[in-house]
Parts: C-alpha cells; sequence; structure tokens
C-alpha cells in the first residue's frame, strides 16, 4: 500500500506522466469536461471533495511554476485568489476569460480532475515546472536566466 500522498490511483498515475510545461485542471463540479479529455472525476457530492483540498494535496507532489484562472477571479472570488496566491509561491499566475478556461484551455489540459466543489470560478490550471535547485544544481551546469533565482 502507498504510504502517503494521494492514494486515488488514477490520479497518481496522471501526476506522475506529468512533465514540464503540461497543464493540469482542477475544476468544480459543474465544470463541461470535454468528451475528449482525460477525465479525472473525483466529486461524491456537493463540496466532497472540495476544491482547496484537491489543490493542496497536488500541490505537495508537483512543481507547480504558473496558474491560470478566469479572469473574475480576482475581482469576484478575491477570496479564492488570496489562497491561491499563498499555496502556489513562486508561481507565475494569469488570467483568461472564462470562456476559455472552459473551452481552448480544457482542450490544451493533459487532464481535467473534477471535485466536489460548488464554488463559484472554481476552475483552475497548474503548469508544471522543475525543481530547479535540484535540476540546475549539478557541478559546470549553466543555469538559465530564468531559474537562476531558484538555484
Amino acid at each position: 500500500m502507498k504510504r502517503s500522498g494521494i492514494l486515488h490511483a488514477e490520479l497518481s498515475g496522471v501526476l506522475a506522466t506529468l512533465g514540464h510545461t503540461d497543464l493540469l485542471l482542477v475544476v468544480d463540479a459543474g465544470f463541461p469536461v470535454p468528451r475528449d479529455a482525460h477525465r479525472i472525476d473525483l466529486a461524491i457530492a456537493e463540496n466532497l471533495p472540495d476544491l482547496r483540498t484537491v489543490l493542496d494535496l497536488i500541490a505537495d507532489e508537483l512543481v507547480v511554476e504558473g496558474v491560470v484562472r478566469a479572469e473574475n477571479v480576482p475581482s469576484h472570488h478575491p477570496r479564492l485568489d488570496t489562497w491561491l496566491q499563498g499555496r502556489f509561491q513562486g508561481a507565475e499566475f494569469t488570467t483568461r476569460p472564462h470562456a476559455e478556461m472552459l473551452g481552448d484551455l480544457a482542450r490544451e489540459a493533459k487532464a481535467v480532475v473534477r471535485t466536489g466543489a460548488f464554488e463559484p470560478w472554481g476552475n483552475i490550471g497548474l503548469y508544471c515546472g522543475v525543481d530547479a535547485p535540484r535540476w540546475f544544481g549539478g557541478e559546470d551546469v549553466v543555469v538559465p536566466e530564468e531559474y537562476a533565482s531558484k538555484v
């Protein structure tokens, strides 16, 4: 038996396949997951599991260099935005129109993780990064400028 971390076999497996710049979407219960998307459905009931719990668990297992959310989040759901900024410190934050989150971004994602969240604008994209100190920490390795501050 796995000792810790995410125990859901399919989600754990998908996380293990993600590489640098891959996109993972963690979405609310009402998200229109595209038919051809790799859908991991965790929803059991209203807010089971909730968005923050799922994001927290995923954040413990991934290096996240970018977070994308609907452009409405900072102004219409500032509590969620503040939580995201605190949980994913050091990541680059961007916004996209809500329609793009539901359409283009959903088709771009390597997987879509559906939670039970009943939360407005509860659709968050995570772009995977690399563990810069471990990746570029070897002797005689030239660190790219964009990672120099992280090594």
